[in-house]
């Protein structure tokens, strides 16, 4: 006669196996600057950034119910912070990188008093709003370039490595490091309490709320985060381009509407999908680059049958299917028996 013990699992062997094969995939990377050419370190740093900024804006809407259609304003913030900071004081602009996510963090707390007395629609609106008012702001500042930008001084970008292919390298390797970092923070968050209340807010805030969870005060931590961490996405996007203006910092489209879309394709809700998101939509970019504004045709219609089709996006499809989960949040009672 055997008996049957049972324990909690966090885990299963599709999430360890994908664990080992993304360290694998992670030293690849690391080591890209030995083995890529220029323009595939360029295009590499490109995915990882918008990675980052499709997580976090997965974060808001796809767990907070925040639908922000204004995170623009806290990458622009972002760049604009390092160029001040680089330029004004003197700062390394390695050093200048986690002090603009922090300055990022901070202004995000009066935006989110304001704009979180604003519901649905409104509150989408207001972001966007927000973020014009950053572009303005920006824009009447002549040192910094005013309404055409500014370039990043010769010697400021020559403080941070002795060649040039030395400082594209450590561009790549912090644009790697940023998406690590914002994925590694988003999973331990949802593990823990703060994230099962943020599970329960994104599955039904009435219900949440009937078991005591403060809905204003996660859903303000959360952005206030998220803000900071796509204020430091931006200071690295525009150290990448070594030049910023109102209209490329504060570009909806480039830094949200894209994001979007790659939240929407992978799958809104889950950390697996911004990472399928973000490879279908550089591999649409790369393949129909040479169609111009036919190409943002084609990825309306994408998202418009995707939306229609897919809901969950393409990582729904596939978990619904298979039963996969890479980066495992749920807790599963694992039944063991004993001879």
């Amino acid at each position: 006669m055997s008996d049957a013990t049972y324990s909690i699992s966090r885990s299963s062997s599709a999430s360890r196996a994908g664990a080992v094969i993304g360290v694998l995939v992670l030293v690849g990377l690391i080591a890209a600057p030995w083995w890529a050419g220029r323009a595939d370190l360029r295009l590499f740093s490109e995915i990882f950034l918008y990675l980052s900024l499709a997580c976090l804006w997965n974060l808001l809407a796809g767990y907070a119910g925040l639908v922000s259609v204004g995170q623009q304003a806290f990458v622009g913030f972002g760049g604009y912070m390092l160029f001040a900071l680089a330029m004004f004081t003197g700062m390394s602009p390695l050093a200048a990188i986690p002090l603009a996510g922090v300055l990022g963090a901070l202004i995000a707390v009066p935006v989110a008093l304001l704009i979180f007395r604003l519901r649905g629609a409104y509150f989408a609106i207001g972001t966007w709003v927000i973020a014009e008012v950053f572009r303005l702001s920006f824009a009447q500042v002549s040192a910094l370039g005013g309404g055409s930008g500014t370039s990043l001084p010769i010697a400021v970008v020559k403080s941070m490595a002795s060649s040039r292919s030395m400082r594209e390298a450590t561009t790549y390797w912090l644009a790697l490091g940023m998406a690590v970092l914002v994925l590694t923070a988003i999973y331990l968050l949802l593990r823990s309490r703060k994230g099962l209340a943020l599970t329960a807010i994104r599955d039904s805030e009435v219900a949440s709320q009937s078991f005591g969870i403060d809905i204003w005060r996660n859903k303000f931590f959360v952005y206030v985060g998220a803000a900071g961490l796509t204020a430091m996405t931006g200071a690295l996007i525009f150290l990448q381009k070594l030049r910023i203006s109102p209209d490329a910092a504060f570009s909806v489209n480039d830094w949200t509407a894209f994001v979007i879309f790659i939240v929407v394709i992978g799958g809104i809700g889950t950390l697996e999908g911004p990472i399928i998101g973000v490879i279908v939509f550089f591999l649409l970019r790369e393949l129909l680059a040479d169609l111009g504004t036919t190409y943002l045709l084609i990825l309306g219609l994408v998202a418009i049958v995707v939306m229609l089709k897919a809901p969950k996006g393409i990582w729904g499809i596939i978990k619904d299917r298979t039963g996969l989960e890479l980066f495992p949040l749920s807790r599963r009672v694992v039944k063991t028996e004993n001879d």
